[in-house]
């Protein structure tokens, strides 16, 4: 068989003629694994095509031909082998050697079923810069990519010798001026370099063969080092990817839009829960775009909008007989009251102010096995939403796991899907009647409402969940595409044991407020938590006050036991803030750390660490909208300095 009749059976997703619709894929680099591990992993999300990464193939005990087998069988299609590196611009002889090299590649790429060369721009110190002989050096790879039925297109790499700026790339494919070359745009090179996009908006569609997408954080690195290790799934980062996307849109592209992410936490990863982030971010992005510009996408899945989140409507906790009735003091000597009993289960219902608190000990169902797995810890959140089938139907759509159990005759079926951890993310609405579930679910214990004040905590003001440092990238997509919540820039934090990546997704309004933690160290308590709880959940929960002072009196009273703070922190306190002399020793008196952002206050006490590493934290907010950053070292330090001391009060 020769070259022209096996390009027939080479299959093209990116060019399809008559398609109009854009088309995902992701590049086999983006993975931990293996190259078959990979593949699944990749077919398991749902995308239609594969870029095979050169060192991918190589590192593979069988023949290209069976990469081949393996692609077609999972229901792929090989669109892309790349990179070609060190092309354009060469001298003689190392020119001709590249073309041979490249003669090469061909025939491999033969063999795979694959029809798509990326080229990305030379990096050697031997090559010669100049448009011209570049677009020559083109020129001529697409005379020879087009004997075979090939096509190859040209990335402009952030750093490269002579061609870095899309733009040079562009011109250098325009030059060459032949079908079978055309231009790579990637969103990370671009991005990094902060180059202009309105020249994007004049390059014709079908000179576009290829779009990578890949966000970042903010970084001041050298290009090279900042591509190699961070770069992220869109939305994940920092970079203006949404301004990129308008800028794509309006060349009408409708080609093959893939991801080539290289991150060493996705090393570190599962592939298949990787490459389903792969799949939720493009998802995402072309929902975002389409709901931005008003200009449908071609068979996009109908997304409902992101769910506003009103409040935090409840907190259940997985408790076995044992671990119940002490936590159960604890809830009643921070004020909460028992106002519920269930209808069926063994299911108690606590509350204080809008804070509703769910302890559920009962022998069967998800509670019970997640606390035989965890321990007592939080297994569920419950969120009140707009519209929770509608939630729930995107969260579907963007490849989320739904979560049904049996529930009893006349009892509320409220729709939930898997959350950090292994635990539940419940959805309630006023729209269905979800927020009947109190009445409907319970039998009332007490009369009236004043029998809620307590300790006069209001609130839910956030919840703060430790994670292994490989997932925060996962969940932080989880939230950012299922909800409509904005993320905060990651902070570092300062452990005793080593440094704490958290970051922050919240509603604009403040009303519901996730702080994600992770550390690659051991030895910090974030670390610690996960390996009492077997595994990412729940650490604490904050809960709000309209003055801290009165509530730290009556927590007191009630013999709760506060995270005890060091003299030298209040003493400091004199000396960097204008506070009395009388504010100073009210807070000494309260273990009440402080923190201000010009007149903004901020007030926060904790309770002593409580079985499985789960603690709470007591807040009282003056129109500030951090969360005392300043104060985490402090109070990890007291933590840290009593776990060693003693162990940990049982519930």
């Amino acid at each position: 068989m020769n070259a022209a009749s096996a390009a027939i059976e080479i299959v093209s997703i990116s060019q399809d003629e008559g398609s109009n619709a854009v088309q995902t894929a992701i590049a086999t680099v983006c993975l931990s694994g293996t190259l078959d591990e990979k593949l699944q992993a990749i077919a398991a999300a749902q995308f239609k095509g594969v870029e095979i990464f050169e060192n991918d193939l190589l590192s593979f005990n069988g023949t290209p031909t069976d990469v081949r087998h393996m692609v077609e069988g999972l229901g792929l299609v090989n669109a892309v082998f790349q990179p070609f590196r060190d092309f354009e611009g060469m001298p003689e002889p190392k020119r001709a050697k590249v073309f041979s090299r490249a003669e090469r590649k061909f025939d491999v790429m033969q063999e795979l079923g694959c029809d798509f060369l990326m080229v990305c721009s030379n990096v050697s110190p031997d090559s010669l810069g100049g448009i011209d002989r570049a677009a020559a050096d083109f020129y001529e790879l697409g005379e020879r990519a087009a004997k075979r039925g090939m096509r190859v297109a040209f990335e402009a790499l952030a750093w490269g010798r002579h061609v870095n700026d899309y733009r040079d790339a562009w011109e250098i494919v325009r030059r060459a001026n032949h079908p079978a070359v055309g231009l790579v745009l990637d969103s990370f090179h671009i991005l990094a370099r902060g180059t202009d996009l309105a020249a994007i908006r004049s390059i014709p569609k079908e000179k576009i063969f290829l779009v990578q997408m890949a966000d970042a954080p903010k970084l001041d690195m050298d290009y090279l080092s900042w591509s190699r290790h961070y770069r992220c799934f869109p939305g994940q980062g920092d970079l203006p990817i949404d301004s990129f996307m308008d800028a794509l849109q309006a060349t009408g592209f409708d080609g093959l839009l893939s991801l080539e992410i290289f991150n060493d936490r996705f090393r570190a990863g599962s592939a298949r829960s990787v490459a389903l982030d792969g799949q939720r971010s493009l998802l995402v992005t072309l929902d975002q775009l389409q709901r931005r510009t008003g200009v449908p996408v071609p068979d996009l899945p109908k997304l409902p909008p992101r769910a506003a989140c009103h409040e935090i409507e409840f907190v259940e906790f997985a408790m076995d007989e044992r671990s119940a009735e002490p936590f159960k003091q604890v809830l009643t000597g921070l004020g909460f009251v028992k106002a519920g009993k269930h209808r069926s289960k063994d299911v108690t219902h606590w509350r204080q102010g809008d804070i509703n608190i769910v302890v559920n000990s009962d022998k069967e169902g998800f509670a019970h096995s997640f606390n035989i797995t965890h321990g007592p810890s939080v297994c569920a959140i419950a969120l009140r939403v707009d519209d929770a089938p509608a939630t729930i139907e995107r969260a579907v759509q963007l490849l989320d796991q739904p979560f049904a159990q049996p529930v009893g005759p006349g009892e509320l079926d409220i729709p939930a899907v898997r959350g950090l951890g292994g635990s539940l993310i419940y959805f309630v609405d006023h729209k269905t009647g979800l927020d009947r579930l109190w009445d409907t679910d319970f039998e009332s214990t007490v009369d009236g409402a004043s029998e809620f004040t307590g300790a006069g905590l209001t609130t839910v003001d956030h919840v703060s969940q430790s994670m292994f440092y490989e997932e925060m990238l996962t969940w932080l997509l989880f939230y950012i595409s299922l909800l409509d919540v904005q993320k905060t820039p990651v902070q570092n934090v300062i452990d005793p044991g080593g440094v704490v990546q958290s970051q922050v997704v919240a509603t604009e309004d403040g009303a519901v407020r996730l702080i994600l933690n992770a550390s690659q160290s051991r030895q910090t308590q974030s670390s610690r938590f996960l390996t009492d709880m077997y595994g990412s959940g729940v650490q604490h929960i904050a809960l709000a006050t309209a003055d801290i002072s009165a509530t730290v009196e009556r927590l007191k009273a009630s013999g709760v036991e506060l995270l005890p703070i060091p003299e030298n922190y209040y003493e400091d306190l004199e000396t960097r803030t204008d506070l009395s002399d009388d504010e100073i020793e009210r807070l000494r008196a309260g273990n009440i750390l402080y923190d201000r952002e010009g007149s903004a206050e901020f007030f926060q006490v904790y309770t002593k660490t409580l079985e499985n590493g789960f603690f709470f934290e007591i807040v009282e907010r003056r129109g500030y909208e951090g969360f005392g950053a300043v104060n985490a070292p402090i109070r990890l330090a007291a933590q840290t300095r009593l776990a060693l001391s003693a162990a940990p009060p049982q519930f």
